[in-house]
């Protein structure tokens, strides 16, 4: 038994026209950008008075949360950009160098 064409048009251009339509609502409300360090801590600081307490990184910066006492080496309360970014230098720097050179030539 053949279905006729009418009915079978009837049945997949709704399906056609829904995609289209789901797709562009989807890419509208779920951006899937990453935000930067700044767009973070601006979230984050709550006062935004430039000081990011624990407790406004606890709520809103959850990484800087684990490693604030040791951002906050000064130990004033609060980190700034700026020891922020001191911090993920440091870092930086002590991965590059703990990590092992494999292309060494052999000991003679």
């Amino acid at each position: 038994m053949r279905t006729p064409f009418p009915l079978a048009a009837a049945c997949i251009i709704p399906l056609v026209l829904q995609v289209p339509a789901a797709y562009a609502a989807s890419a509208t409300t779920t951006p899937h950008a990453r935000q930067t360090m700044s767009q973070h801590f601006a979230n984050a600081n709550t006062t935004h008075d430039g000081h990011l307490t624990l407790e406004q990184a606890k709520a809103g910066y959850p990484t800087i949360a684990r490693h604030f006492d040791a951002i906050d080496k000064d130990k004033k309360g609060y980190v700034t950009q700026d020891d922020i970014r001191g911090y993920y230098k440091t870092q930086r720097a002590l991965h590059h160098h703990a990590t092992p050179v494999h292309n060494k030539p052999p000991n003679g």
